[in-house]
Formats: structure tokens, C-alpha cells, sequence
């Protein structure tokens, strides 16, 4: 009942210093890590969990899955098909050129095999901007960077994690493990796929029958229950449940608008707390210990992939782009890393690969330092677009996600 205790304290201040995050470089998110840091073994000690705790793997993995969710019902397929090419180009050159780079400075600055240093790479591949939700979160900033940064960020998770079983299968004592592991792998993709496809179908056919019908008040625990239901078949038949979560979301947008809309309020809400509980159990583990197991070209690597390696994968792919430099810039450095980073990190560690509490070390750090980075820059570069109004379904949201109204918050002024 601590953590719990905690993490009600924690919420509360972030909703009363909500009003100056949103004119500040101040995070709510940060909040949470730098919160669950202090009441860790490592400082208060109010609290014991270490990585191969299960709430730290069940909250990472809820958090990713509402995430992943809520930002699958933001895709509009009609909008992706007239810009589909900046989110192609980031995925399929701008991915893998990360990737390549991370598992380079990981070899040649940390020491690491070279297997192990393609899982760091793979690991640190997908972005997360959730922690940049100034930046796809107004309106005011130019669409096109808003759709590139959300469906990079909701398929590039799905498409690291094969590449990372394979790499922990490869990186085990044996090879026969990751020759045995390619079919599971693909079950497990489609299967997630196809959870995610059919099940929202389903529920909408359901509803169209005479005689059943959601009342309007309860219309928004619709897509609750399918998300649900939908987490639950995915961990009974171990489908891969991102995978599932972002396409589910994207189904339901596309075949019941009205859903969508009725679902969105809550929605936001129920992954705003999926994800501060998640960086509140994270934070815990950052102990300093784990800082002081980071060799100085470790650290030297995770600058390197924050400043350089993102920037310039992304930055390579969309050469010839037809977007302006502007949001090529922007767009190039918000690559924060996340809850997938998070859960494939803690896969790594529990998987007991040679070299695994070595990886894990440098991938934690890299998402500490990530979040920092880019939670405390995406309002001042968001002024960048002369932003004053958000995006946000029944009301007015803060850039970082915590309902207000205008009475309590004055906009911001660029």
C-alpha cells in the first residue's frame, strides 16, 4: 500500500503543478520518474522493487498497451494515405539506421559483443512521443509532423520486437534457441494482428444488432471492454499484445466513429495513469547503483544516441522529404525513448543472456536520460509554431496530458 500511497501523492501534485508544466519546461512525466527514484532502496527506501519484480514487467507492459491503444484510435487511415511516405521513410530507413548506430557505439564505446550491441540497438529503436505530447498534441503544429510522429511511434514498437527475441534467442548460450524461436515469433505477430482486426469487427457488429445497443452514458466502456478482452486473449495465447493494441485502435476509428469519439475522453485519462504508475515503478528502479554500473562510454553512448543517432537517422531518411526544415528538425529530435524500450529492456535482463545486466544497465539509463531530455523541451520548441490551443476531445487538455479549463490555466504565450 505504499507504492499506492506514493503514486496518489505523486498524481496529485502533478495535477496541481499541471497548470505550470504547461507554460514551463516542467514535466509531470519527470515528476513521476524523479518521484519513484526518491522513495526507492536507493534514497528513502519507502519502497523494494527491483527488475525482476512483476510489477515492474505488468505495469511497463499495461502502460504500453493503453498507450499503444489510445494512439491506434488517433489514425486516420484517410490522412495516412495521403502522407504515407514520411511515416514509411522513418520507419523503414530511419528505424534500421538507428538501430545500426546504437549497436556501433554500443560495441565500440561500451564493449559489448556484437549481438549484444544489435539488441541495444533494437532495443532503442522505437520512440515514444508521449513524452512530447506538446508536440503531437496541438493543433497548431503542422499535421503532418503530428501524423509522422504518431504512427512512427505506434508501429515502430510492433516491428523492434521480433528483431529483439531474435537478438536475445542469439545472444543465449545456444544458437538452436533462435532458430527454433522464427516461428513463434511469426504466430505471435499474427495472431496480435489478427486479435486486433477481428475482435473490434466483431464488437461492431455486434452492436449494430436490433436489440443490443450501448446506452449513452456507458457507450465509453465499449471500447474499454474490447481493449480489455483484447489484453486479457493476447496473454492467454501469447499473441503479441502491441501489435494488437495499435491496430485494435486503428479498427475502431475506421469502423465506429461515434465509438471513438464517446471513448476518447476516458481514454486519455486511463493512459495518462497507465503511464505515470509505470514511470512511477520505473523511477524506483533507478537507483544509484545502476548510475554508478554505467562505464564513462556508456554514458558517452547514451548522449550519442539522444543527440546524434536519432537526429541523424531520421534526418537521413527523410532527405528529399517535402516537408519543411522546420519540422524535419523538430521531428529529428523528438525520438524519445519509452515503455516499449522499457519492456524490451526488461526482457533483455530477465532472459539471462551473457552480457544482459550490462545491456539493461545502459538501456535504463538511456530512457532516464531520454525522458529528461525531451519532456523538458517540447513546450519551448512547440512555441516554435506559435501554439496557443490543444488538441483534445470534450475540453481543454494541457500539452502533457492533465485536463484543465480555461479559468485555471491561461494559454501559453510563444
Amino acid at each position: 500500500m505504499v507504492l499506492v500511497a506514493v503514486f496518489g501523492a505523486a498524481l496529485l501534485v502533478a495535477v496541481l503543478l499541471s497548470g505550470l508544466a504547461a507554460r514551463t519546461v516542467l514535466s509531470t512525466s519527470l515528476l513521476f520518474l524523479v518521484g519513484g527514484a526518491l522513495v526507492s532502496d536507493g534514497f528513502l527506501g519507502l519502497i523494494h522493487i527491483s527488475p525482476e519484480s512483476e510489477i515492474v514487467s505488468v505495469t511497463a507492459d499495461l502502460a504500453l498497451f493503453a498507450v499503444l491503444f489510445t494512439d491506434g484510435t488517433h489514425v486516420s487511415f484517410g490522412k495516412l494515405r495521403a502522407n504515407w511516405r514520411d511515416p514509411a521513410r522513418a520507419l523503414g530507413l530511419g528505424m534500421p539506421l538507428a538501430c545500426v548506430g546504437m549497436a556501433l557505439i554500443t560495441h565500440y564505446l561500451v564493449g559489448l559483443d556484437w549481438t549484444t550491441s544489435f539488441l541495444v540497438g533494437a532495443v532503442l529503436a522505437p520512440t515514444d512521443p508521449v513524452f512530447a505530447s506538446a508536440i503531437v498534441g496541438r493543433k497548431e503544429v503542422p499535421a503532418r509532423l503530428r501524423e509522422l510522429l504518431n504512427v512512427e511511434s505506434g508501429i515502430n514498437d510492433g516491428l523492434a520486437l521480433p528483431v529483439v527475441l531474435v537478438l536475445i534467442a542469439a545472444a543465449g548460450p545456444t544458437a538452436a534457441g533462435a532458430e527454433a524461436s522464427y516461428g513463434s515469433i511469426a504466430l505471435e505477430l499474427g495472431l496480435g494482428l489478427a486479435f486486433g482486426v477481428l475482435l473490434p469487427l466483431l464488437v461492431n457488429g455486434l452492436v449494430r444488432f436490433r436489440l443490443l445497443g450501448a446506452e449513452p452514458k456507458l457507450q465509453p466502456l465499449l471500447p474499454l471492454a474490447t481493449g480489455v478482452i483484447l489484453y486479457a486473449a493476447c496473454h492467454l495465447t501469447h499473441a503479441n499484445p502491441y501489435l494488437a493494441a495499435f491496430s485494435a485502435g486503428a479498427v475502431l476509428v475506421a469502423v465506429s466513429p461515434e465509438s471513438q469519439k464517446a471513448f476518447e475522453p476516458l481514454g486519455e485519462l486511463l493512459a495518462e495513469l497507465a503511464k505515470f504508475a509505470a514511470l512511477l515503478v520505473f523511477g524506483a528502479l533507478l537507483t544509484p547503483q545502476l548510475f554508478g554500473d554505467l562505464s564513462v562510454g556508456g554514458y558517452v553512448a547514451v548522449v550519442l544516441a539522444i543527440v546524434l543517432i536519432r537526429p541523424m537517422s531520421l534526418l537521413l531518411s527523410l532527405w528529399g522529404a517535402r516537408i519543411s526544415r522546420r519540422e524535419k528538425l523538430v521531428a529529428a529530435w523528438f525520438g524519445p525513448k519509452g515503455f516499449a524500450s522499457v519492456v524490451y529492456g526488461l526482457l533483455v535482463l530477465q532472459a539471462g543472456i551473457p552480457q544482459g545486466q550490462e545491456a539493461y544497465t545502459l538501456i535504463a539509463v538511456c530512457i532516464a536520460f531520454s525522458i529528461i531530455a525531451h519532456s523538458s523541451t517540447d513546450v519551448p520548441i512547440a512555441r516554435l509554431f506559435h501554439v496557443d490551443d490543444l488538441v483534445g476531445a470534450g475540453g481543454d487538455h494541457s500539452p502533457r496530458g492533465i485536463p484543465r479549463t480555461a479559468e485555471a490555466l491561461p494559454h501559453a504565450r510563444p
